[in-house]
């Protein structure tokens, strides 16, 4: 009989959708919610949110998580479709998830042969398919591409096998997904969340893979990018030498940033981590006075949980208390806050 999972990390009441957005504060503090019980697996040692419940998942069209409006992400994007092409090829590649077609196009402007597949495309796109790729089509591609689809399924080795098995038990495989370490070192308890199944080493795929042509961190460590032998795909064993180093401290910086916080300061970034910022920074009795999102999709629209209302650059800091504290909830995109937001206000990288 296996050991019981090792408990690293509880929260209760996160919203199942941290990039699903409402039309009105109480739609958004009404919010479908669950329980994270963040484990080590002590047979496979993936950590995975062992309390995570499927049914109260279903992604539409409200849920709003672009970020290809940043200069910084389109740069990681564009580096990353060099590295696709260079490690796998330009022809018949598979993007599975393909969300809004953003990367997909970036390859086709290369010249790459791709296939998207998302039930939830909403383009009008001939390269992508409205279904999910599953054994039976009798479409395989020279390579899949996964990029950050992984951690929102509830058994990723099942799902990987699935792929596999649609595209024949060959080709090679990308995958993108958080990384673990990142969070952990950075103590950032705000990229916990409930949408993210799964959390990620590097050193998981070398148990899930028997051959891993490229791995490495990117985006400023916070993504891995994984290239493997889809062939070599086999059942992950816990290495006891490799367990899990979770911080016992991760919120502790939440203590010194609610105490030191104030109710002018300004959350930069609508998505998942400022929603979980905002949310805990509540809860601890330090609310953030704004939210502020380039994406004018959000824009307008409520966060879950808290309702706060995301407002354009140009809304939120219209009237904004000089000198108040712009939290920039990404440290790669601090540059180019700065330059938007100018002289008048302080930004801070909160895992900086």
């Amino acid at each position: 009989m296996s050991a019981e999972p090792r408990l690293l990390y509880a929260q209760d009441d996160l919203p199942v959708f941290q990039n699903r957005m409402y039309d009105t504060e109480a739609e958004a503090r009404a919010c479908p919610r669950g329980d994270m019980r963040l484990v080590e697996d002590m047979a496979t040692g993936l950590v995975r949110n062992a309390a995570f419940r499927q049914e109260l998942v279903d992604y539409d069209a409200a849920y709003q998580n672009e970020q290809g409006l940043s200069p910084h992400f389109r740069a990681h994007m564009e580096d990353v479709a060099g590295l696709v092409e260079k490690v796998m090829g330009r022809e018949r590649l598979i993007e599975v998830g393909c969300g809004k077609g953003t990367f997909l196009e970036m390859l086709t402007a290369r010249g790459v042969e791709v296939t998207g597949f998302d039930p939830t495309y909403e383009g009008d796109s001939p390269l992508v398919r409205r279904e999910y790729f599953r054994p039976g089509l009798g479409l395989g591609g020279g390579g899949l591409i996964l990029r950050h689809v992984l951690e929102h399924i509830p058994d990723p080795v099942a799902f990987l096998q699935l792929l596999a098995e649609a595209n024949d038990r060959r080709g090679l495989i990308y995958i993108e997904v958080p990384c673990l370490d990142w969070i952990c070192d950075q103590r950032a308890w705000f990229d916990i969340f409930y949408e993210h199944v799964n959390y990620f080493r590097l050193s998981d795929f070398s148990r899930i893979f028997g051959r891993v042509l490229h791995a490495d961190r990117a985006f400023g460590g916070q993504y891995l990018r994984v290239v493997a032998d889809l062939s070599t795909l086999r059942a992950p064993r816990r290495d006891p030498a490799d367990a899990v180093g979770f911080p016992a401290d991760l919120t502790a910086r939440l203590a010194e940033q609610t105490t030191s916080g104030t109710a002018d300061d300004i959350v930069w970034g609508g998505a998942s981590k400022g929603v979980i910022f905002a949310l805990l920074r509540a809860r601890a009795g330090h609310p953030v006075g704004r939210v502020i999102d380039i994406n004018p999709a959000k824009q307008g629209r409520h966060l879950p949980a808290t309702g706060l209302r995301v407002l354009s650059p140009d809304e939120g800091l219209r009237d904004a208390a000089p000198g108040a504290t712009i939290l920039v909830m990404n440290p790669n995109y601090l540059d180019e806050i700065r330059q938007m937001a100018g002289d008048t206000f302080t930004c801070v990288g909160v895992s900086a």
